[in-house]
């Protein structure tokens, strides 16, 4: 099932690596950060690759708009960033340490809105065709774990050249439009360059859905937390509001004391259910046949350091999840949770949780 011999152990460095590189923002220092990571046991990261921005302009300096002030991934103000050059550097850098890089796109919004010049599933492979030529004409093509072409397809947040409105519901990847795009862009792009493996990552339906199309991809790639109706249910609970937090400043205050009471009042409850998607998960890499790799993962989706909270319970659940995970037999790579990155400094140093963690991944 896998392309290596033992599962890897990844994790998701999404727009942050290359956003974050202000002092002491995490990411100023690759050579450090990537040592680190190495440190704590991981085999490969997946970053953002900027693909329509390296196929607009690959000399260009671009200036990008945060997608959210209150949240520890990527930059809470407005930046600027010249993709290609730093892919290349970072690539190179991951090379020498031995690690794979999945490339992701999450079509960051810049002042120019080049997304929106995304209209077609041929526009889509086009720009990963000019960002994998460049990668492979700087020698780095090895370097690629897998290409996932659209970060938690078909999210209109993450996708928005599918949608008229941006606040529009997203549509199922049963949906025919969908269809459509995941064949064709998946397969004009493998004819270019077949050495690699594709997939699409989801966040919703992912313990799949009829009629979806599947025949292009070579593996899975789902974001699992406790499921999308029990992460609701959570945050309804302790009175956050996942969908609406991004610009509001008093957002994080349920995820202080709230979330950990309520976890700790029946901490089976929580695992159990997440134990329970986790088996319906691995159900639908057997039924398809399709390996599965998990980049964002396990506890709740929003979470950093800050006053009243702590990362204990968070680092429970992620290892229920784990080795939940594990035991099924069907996870090619796995990551230890959703904020495995230097930003989450509470959490990225406990050098022997992450130890642990990989470990059984490595021994599984």
């Amino acid at each position: 099932m896998t392309l290596t011999s033992r599962p890897l152990a990844i994790t998701m460095w999404d727009f942050s690596w290359l956003e974050r590189r202000w002092p002491g923002a995490g990411y100023e220092d690759w050579d450090r950060a990537l040592d680190e990571l190495v440190e704590r046991g991981y085999d490969a990261v997946r970053i953002d690759a900027y693909p329509h921005l390296v196929a607009a302009d690959p000399n260009r300096t671009w200036h990008l708009r945060p997608c959210w002030h209150f949240e520890q991934w990527g930059a809470a103000e407005p930046v600027s960033v010249h993709p290609l050059p730093a892919l290349l550097e970072f690539l190179r850098a991951c090379a020498e340490r031995n690690l794979k890089v999945a490339l992701s796109s999450w079509f960051r919004e810049d002042d120019l809105d080049i997304r929106s010049q995304v209209h077609t599933p041929d526009d889509l492979a086009r720009i990963w065709d000019v960002t994998l030529s460049a990668i492979e004409g700087a020698g780095l093509g090895d370097t690629i774990y897998f290409v996932d072409l659209v970060n938690e397809w078909p999210l209109p947040m993450w996708t928005p050249f599918l949608y008229d409105d941006p606040a529009a519901e997203p549509l199922s990847r049963a949906d025919s439009l969908v269809r459509t795009w995941t064949k064709e862009a998946i397969s004009t792009l493998r004819a270019a360059h077949p050495r690699y493996r594709y997939t699409l990552s989801c966040c919703l339906e992912t313990t799949g859905v009829d009629g979806e199309e599947l025949s292009e991809m070579d593996l899975l790639e789902p974001h699992i937390w406790l499921t999308p109706q029990a992460t609701e249910e959570f945050y309804d609970e302790i009175g956050y509001d996942l969908h609406h937090s991004q610009f509001d400043p008093n957002a994080y205050a349920p995820l202080s004391g709230p979330a950990e009471r309520l976890y700790r009042a029946n901490p089976q409850r929580w695992q159990g259910i997440l134990t329970d998607y986790i088996g319906q998960v691995a159900d639908w890499s057997r039924e398809t046949g399709k390996p599965l790799v998990t980049t964002e993962c396990w506890g709740i989706v929003n979470y950093k350091d800050g006053p009243g909270r702590d990362w204990g319970w968070v680092k429970e659940l992620c290892e229920t999840g784990v080795r939940a995970a594990l035991a099924t037999g069907r996870w090619e790579a796995l990551a230890t949770n959703n904020f495995c990155g230097p930003q989450f400094t509470g959490l990225w140093r406990d050098v022997e949780w992450h130890r642990r963690m990989t470990d059984a991944i490595h021994a599984s």
